[in-house]
C-alpha cells in the first residue's frame, strides 16, 4: 500500500531523530548494558511517547498506521531502545487510555504522554507468561485499599518505569480466578527490582524481575473495574503484536540494507559478490520477505484504523515479520562472512536483539494458536 504524504512525514521524522539520537550510541550502550533515559527527551517533544493518545491528554494523537511507521525506524537504530518505546506506547498508556478513568488519566496518562513518566507492563510471572489467568499474585482489599503481594517476570523497564500495570489476582480460587489490574507508581513501598536479567541481545533494554512486597495502593488506582484484568490485558495485545512485528520489520531492514552495501563493495573472484547469482538470489529472497511482512503490518494497521477488529491479522503480521526478520538477519551474516560474525560489524547484534521478537507478546506458537482460532470463527 501506498503511503499519504502525513504518514511519510512522520515515517521521516522518526528517522531523523533516531539517526540523530539513537544509532550513532546504539553499540556502545549495548556493551555497557545500559540506556539513558534521558535520550528519550528528544521523542518525548515530538509527541513519540504518546503516539496514539489524544492531544489533549499531552499525545500526538496519531493512527496505529503512523505508529508502526515510527516503530519501524526506531528499530533501525536499535531494537532495545525501540522495546523500550514500544512498551511504553502499547501496553503502557493504551490501557490507562481504555480503561482509565477521568482523573487517572490526568494524573498518569497524561505525564506519560508527554514522556515525563515512563511506563511498564506487569503481567508475567516465572511460570505464568501466555497463560495470564493463572498469575499467582494476590491484591486483597483492605478498607480503602488494595495490597498487592507476588513476583513478576520478564518485565521491560521494570527497573526505570515510573509507572506499571500490575495485574493480580482479586479472587483467589482456582476454579473462578479474577484478575484485576493496578496502577502502581515504583516509588511505592513494596515495588522491588529483585533482579536485571542477563540475556541474548537487546542489552540497552533491561527487564527485570519484580517483587511486590505489601504494596499498598488506593482503590482508586484500580484500572477499570475489579475482574476487568484479563480482558485489559487482552485489548493491548493488537497494538503490542504490530509494534513488535514493526520492530523486527526495522532491525531485519537495517540487516538487509548493510549486507546490500557490503555485497555490491565487496570483491571476490574478481568480481563484487553482489554479481555472484547464489548472493543475488539471497538478497532478492530477503527483499522479497521485507516487503511482504511490511505489506501485511500495513494492511492491520490501516484495518485497525478503520475500526476493524484486527486480532488475526495482528497475529499474522507479527508471526510473518518476526519469522522471516530473524532469517533475513541470519542471510545477512552469511552473505558478510567471516566479518558477519564479528561485532565490529552491527549484523551480529542486531541478529541477537531480533531474535527475541518471537517470543514476547506470544510466541510464534501462540501466534498460530490465535490465526486457527479465529479461522475455525470463519468457518
Amino acid at each position: 500500500m501506498l503511503l499519504k504524504e502525513e504518514h511519510k512525514l512522520i515515517k521521516e521524522t522518526a528517522r531523523q531523530l533516531a539517526n540523530k539520537h539513537i544509532a550513532p550510541f546504539a553499540e556502545e550502550w549495548a556493551q555497557k548494558k545500559q540506556f539513558p533515559k534521558a535520550a528519550l527527551e528528544p521523542f518525548a517533544q515530538a509527541g513519540f511517547m504518546g503516539v496514539l493518545v489524544p492531544e489533549h491528554l499531552g499525545g500526538a494523537e496519531c493512527d496505529y498506521l503512523s505508529y508502526v511507521l515510527f516503530m519501524e525506524e526506531i528499530a533501525k537504530a536499535d531494537g532495545g531502545v525501540s522495546t523500550i518505546i514500544g512498551v511504553h506506547n502499547s501496553v503502557g498508556t493504551l490501557p490507562l487510555l481504555k480503561y482509565g478513568s477521568t482523573e487517572q488519566k490526568e494524573q498518569f496518562l497524561k505525564p506519560m504522554a508527554q514522556g515525563k513518566h515512563l511506563g511498564a507492563f506487569c503481567l508475567s510471572e516465572p511460570q505464568a507468561g501466555s497463560d495470564a489467568i493463572n498469575i499467582q499474585s494476590k491484591a486483597v482489599k483492605q478498607g480503602n485499599n488494595y495490597i498487592l503481594n507476588g513476583v513478576k517476570q520478564f518485565i521491560t523497564s521494570g527497573d526505570i518505569a515510573d509507572i506499571a500495570i500490575v495485574f493480580a489476582a482479586t479472587n483467589h480460587h482456582d476454579d473462578k480466578r479474577e484478575i484485576s489490574a493496578f496502577i502502581v507508581p515504583t516509588n511505592t513501598k513494596g515495588y522491588t527490582v529483585a533482579k536485571i536479567e542477563s540475556k541474548m541481545g537487546q542489552h540497552t533494554s533491561n527487564i527485570a524481575q519484580i517483587v511486590l512486597d505489601n504494596i499498598s495502593v488506593p482503590e482508586e488506582y484500580l484500572l477499570g473495574q475489579q475482574g476487568e484484568g484479563y480482558k485489559i490485558a487482552l485489548s493491548t495485545l493488537e497494538c503490542g503484536r504490530l509494534g513488535v512485528g514493526a520492530q523486527a520489520l526495522g532491525m531485519a531492514q537495517k540487516a538487509f540494507e548493510f549486507s546490500l552495501q557490503y555485497a555490491k563493495e565487496r570483491e571476490s573472484f574478481g568480481k563484487k559478490i553482489f554479481q555472484h547469482q547464489a548472493i543475488q538470489f539471497k538478497l532478492a529472497e530477503m527483499a522479497t520477505e521485507l516487503e511482504a511482512a511490511r505489506q501485511l503490518i500495513h494492511y492491520a494497521a490501516s484495518k485497525r484504523d478503520m475500526g476493524h477488529s484486527v486480532i488475526k491479522e495482528a497475529a499474522m503480521a507479527k508471526l510473518f515479520a518476526t519469522e522471516r526478520a530473524e532469517h533475513i538477519c541470519r542471510e545477512a551474516i552469511q552473505i558478510l562472512g567471516g566479518y558477519g560474525y564479528l561485532s565490529d560489524f552491527p549484523i551480529e547484534r542486531i541478529y541477537r536483539d531480533v531474535r527475541v521478537t518471537s517470543i514476547y507478546e506470544g510466541s510464534s506458537e501462540i501466534q498460530k494458536i490465535v490465526i486457527g482460532k479465529e479461522l475455525q470463527k470463519e468457518g
